[in-house]
């Protein structure tokens, strides 16, 4: 049974076609432990995108089977998914649980923009990303019922674009509940930088890219 409606995919289909450039991978990361509750729809859905454009390229592994591949990548734990530019091994653009529900949209958005190269930044917030260095990571959990996600999700998965020492993930809190346990989150979106910044809900570009200053300037002085 396909995930995608037929609808839908008659809709990728005119949407990539129109906004992409060029090629992209869908990385897949399973494990055939069983505690991996969505490992399979994960793989169907990124097969399904692929299927309607023949810029997608669908990439799959198995997490403990291809350790020297979850490095490369930067991949942590499972389902994974990053979304790079074919033939790169870039893993700053990263999914952890089910794309599904309103993160379907982050996904296609991710697509379209990872293909152009093209990151839709405010000035100011892009002047204030410049700045950064050295490594940060941002840690986006979700929901995939919340409507409010998708913009925290796409502002991380933006600056990680623009900026290389960047880094974005989101977590779907119900499916990594121990990692959402340790940050004390009980409302999404919810937003980690460098395990020492956190906030609160979706924000415009210019205030998400002062809390990433912030943690940037935290870790100078650690």
């Amino acid at each position: 049974m396909s995930l995608i409606k037929e609808e839908d995919k008659e809709f990728l289909q005119s949407e990539f076609k129109k906004y992409m450039r060029d090629d992209v991978d869908l990385v897949v990361f399973t494990s055939e432990n069983e505690d991996c509750r969505y490992c399979k729809e994960v793989v169907q859905i990124c097969e399904e995108l692929s299927e309607t454009s023949e810029k997608i390229n669908v990439k799959k592994f198995t997490f403990e089977k291809e350790p020297d591949e979850s490095k490369k990548y930067g991949v942590t734990k499972y389902p994974a998914v990053v979304v790079t530019k074919h033939g790169e091994t870039s893993g700053r653009i990263k999914y952890y649980g089910i794309p599904s529900g309103y993160e379907f949209g982050s996904v296609i958005e991710d697509i379209k923009m990872v293909s152009t190269n093209e990151a839709k930044i405010s000035a100011k917030a892009m002047d204030i990303i410049s700045k950064i260095d050295k490594p940060v990571s941002i840690k986006v959990f979700v929901t995939t019922s919340c409507p409010y996600c998708p913009r925290a999700v796409g502002t991380a998965h933006k600056f990680a674009l623009a900026n290389s020492n960047i880094s974005g993930e989101m977590i779907e809190a119900g499916e990594f509940s121990s990692d959402a346990s340790e940050f004390g989150v009980s409302s999404v979106p919810h937003i980690v930088i460098n395990g020492d910044v956190q906030f609160v809900g979706a924000r415009s570009d210019e205030e998400f890219a002062q809390f990433v200053l912030e943690a940037y300037n935290n870790s100078d002085k650690a």
